[in-house]
């Protein structure tokens, strides 16, 4: 069994049972008995915690995520170090990973789910970009898929704390390695826009439903991170949109002068594709896919003269399609390395080669310069007005009328979705109509309506979950209203109705308001009071007003009656809804460890006790609680000791009062109240018989 659980940290944390273990820490679930919530604590393993500078840097980077608070991001409640533990307190998510939620659906995701989850994840970036925090170890592992459907992201921070350690992490630290950004593999300085990187690693493998890269080695992985281009996701998987292979691409640019600026600027991108999953961002194959800015530098102790020989910059190109050509591999490089020297070989004749070479270039360059002189001298060049295509026309209408095109040919452009404009129908020309061009340019390029394609069909969404149905109308860009009502028969968290008819086409933006059932609405019922009952009589009479009994606990009293109420959770006369459970303290009497001690005058074989010893005499006084914090500290002095009084931690201020028993002898003794060492009040008792 775990040695750790059922362990209390700072008599506050309950470590209640282990979820996870990590490359530097583990993770337990457990209570927050101050709060009475269940949280996550994450415990650093015990060889770091050797290290005292590594300790140290946990705290400091885990103090500055705890300023983190965004939706998109597991909350850090709390830093600590408890009985030679480092740990910290999270947000305890009721979810899996997003690697998990991929594992389980076995397919890719639709790309309508892919954007869902990345607008998200670029949300949370920004927020911890702007506040000067990198993530640095972005990847579906780190982010949580709530019920919900949205999602968190999880360990902001601790890869910085992950390169400080590398020494001591293990092999379960190097799976990142397919997420890694070029200049985290070579070692470089790295900002924002690593996270960027990983983030479109992610976007890839959401999308294709495989890695861009694979290896046998870590090491491996990382030098096709730093030389390789990977596969185009739409060769994958050609149901992706291209503007959201664009906006893929551009995040895994292998420079970092080629990929967004910011989160934020990557957030604007998939918000424009959202509203128009047919826009066109233009990005060249020369905005993502340049070369590497610096030369690669060794991974690690790890990587031989093999390793560093891959690492070395491969060429680039493009084809005639636009696409980017993949990178050649290193064993074709070594093979033309080979060719060369072959060649080298049997060039002794070189010199005179050349000087052939020379002269026919040349010639060739004097036959070009002549023939571009005469051409020159031809007549001038005729003035063409551009047609108006503009008249509502297809295309095809108008490449069949020569009468208008006459000398000028009709090129298709770009295929734009318009509400308006019939599909097929020209919405836009290049030249505009009536400009005036000269021979040689008498190719008219049109843009064409692709129809009003960009709409959803309204779903009934009547009692089913609102969380489901909010999730599927964003992925169409669409944010309804929620309204809450009571209701008798729809579920609590159900939709009740719809403000728009099931069928109903839809485009994103428009407004839709959804009516969520809170379930039946209770009745509100006022609090009795159940001060001096019995526990059967406390339930029977909570059961006739409509509330029930819930937690029993026995406590010490040394004035009330033994199985008595002596305190109760919610007072008398506050008026709470019907059903409404009620926690009770029940009377034991008085604590027997706290007792006057022994008259031993008359015990046998003792010598009598002095007639001037004055006996103890016992007191319950009361102490009025504050409203808040939820807890304090009570001690209680006789004549400035505890022994008489006493000291009572975690007090719940909730109790509103106490009755503690103290001891004393003698007229006139001064009775100190402390509440978190602070003197609230000073009594004078006298303690006689």
């Amino acid at each position: 069994m775990d040695q750790y659980i059922g362990k209390l940290l700072d008599n506050r944390y309950e470590l209640l049972e282990r979820i996870g273990s990590g490359g530097m820490a583990v993770v337990y679930k457990a209570r927050c008995h101050r709060l009475n919530r269940l949280v996550a604590v994450k415990i650093l393993k015990s060889d770091l915690a050797q290290d005292a500078e590594f300790r140290r840097r946990f705290h400091d980077e885990s103090q500055a995520v705890a300023m983190l608070s965004h939706p998109n991001i597991v909350a850090v409640y709390d830093v600590s170090h408890s009985d030679q533990l480092d740990y910290i307190v999270m947000e305890l998510i009721d979810g899996i990973t997003l690697k998990q939620y991929m594992q389980k659906k076995g397919e890719p995701l639709s790309w309508r789910e892919s954007l869902h989850f990345i607008t998200q994840i670029m949300k949370a970036l920004g927020h911890a970009h702007s506040r000067g925090i990198i993530h640095r170890d972005i990847k579906p592992h780190n982010i949580m898929v709530l019920r919900d459907g949205s999602v968190k992201v999880a360990d902001f921070g601790i890869a910085r704390l992950a390169s400080a350690a590398q020494n001591t992490l293990t092999q379960e630290a190097l799976g990142s390695v397919h997420y890694i950004s070029p200049e985290q593999a070579k070692g470089s300085h790295i900002d924002a826009r690593s996270d960027i990187y990983s983030a479109g690693v992610v976007l890839y493998e959401m999308l294709t439903g495989r890695l861009p890269y694979e290896g046998d080695s870590p090491i491996s992985v990382a030098i096709q991170h730093i030389n390789s281009i990977p596969l185009s996701p739409r060769e994958l998987n050609p149901d992706i949109p291209e503007a959201l292979e664009a906006i893929t691409m551009k995040a895994m640019a292998p420079r970092v002068d080629q990929r967004y600026l910011s989160a934020d600027a990557m957030l604007a991108d998939l918000e424009e594709f959202r509203k128009n999953p047919n826009i066109n961002f233009e990005y060249t194959s020369a905005d993502l896919l340049g070369g590497a800015d610096e030369p690669t530098q060794v991974l690690g102790a790890g990587v031989g003269h093999a390793g560093r020989a891959a690492a070395a910059p491969a060429p680039r190109g493009e084809e005639q399609t636009g696409r980017p050509v993949r990178r050649r591999r290193v064993e074709d490089d070594l093979d033309d390395e080979g060719d060369n020297r072959r060649a080298r070989g049997k060039s002794s004749s070189a010199p005179a080669v050349a000087a052939v070479g020379a002269i026919v270039i040349f010639l060739l360059a004097v036959i070009y310069f002549v023939w571009t002189v005469i051409s020159s001298m031809g007549p001038e060049d005729v003035i063409y007005t551009v047609p108006d295509l503009l008249t509502g026309m297809t295309i095809e209408d108008a490449m069949n009328n020569k009468d208008l095109l006459g000398e000028f040919t009709v090129e298709k452009g770009k295929t734009l979705y318009d509400r308006t404009e019939p599909e097929g129908q020209i919405v836009d020309q290049d030249p505009k109509p009536g400009t005036t061009v000269k021979s040689g340019g008498l190719t008219i390029k049109v843009d064409v309506s692709g129809g009003d394609t960009n709409t959803y069909q309204m779903e009934e969404f009547h009692n089913r979950s609102a969380s489901v149905a909010k999730a599927t109308l964003e992925s169409h860009g669409i944010y309804p209203v929620i309204e809450e009502a009571f209701d008798d028969v729809v579920t609590s968290t159900f939709v009740i109705s719809q403000s728009v008819p099931k069928g109903t086409k839809l485009h994103p933006g428009d407004p839709v308001t959804l009516v969520v059932s809170k379930g039946p609405e209770k009745k509100s019922v006022a609090m009795i009071s159940l001060i001096t009952l019995t526990e059967e009589d406390a339930r029977q009479k909570l059961h006739a007003a409509g509330l029930e009994l819930g937690q029993v606990v026995p406590t010490y009293d040394a004035e009330a009656a033994v199985g008595t109420v002596i305190w109760q959770s919610v007072a008398p006369t506050v008026s709470v809804p019907e059903g409404t459970v009620v926690d009770v303290k029940i009377s034991q009497g008085p604590d027997p460890s706290v007792s006057p001690p022994p008259d031993t005058s008359e015990s046998p074989g003792t010598s009598p006790t002095s007639p001037d010893t004055p006996k103890k005499v016992a007191k319950v006084i009361e102490v009025e609680l504050p409203s808040e914090p939820e807890m304090v500290d009570v001690v209680i002095t006789v004549n400035g000791s505890e022994a008489g009084g006493g000291r009572f931690e975690d007090t719940p201020t909730n109790m509103r009062k106490i009755k503690p028993t103290i001891w004393g002898s003698g007229l006139n003794q001064e009775v100190c109240i402390y509440i978190d060492g602070v003197l609230k009040d000073t009594r004078y008792i006298d303690f006689v018989p």
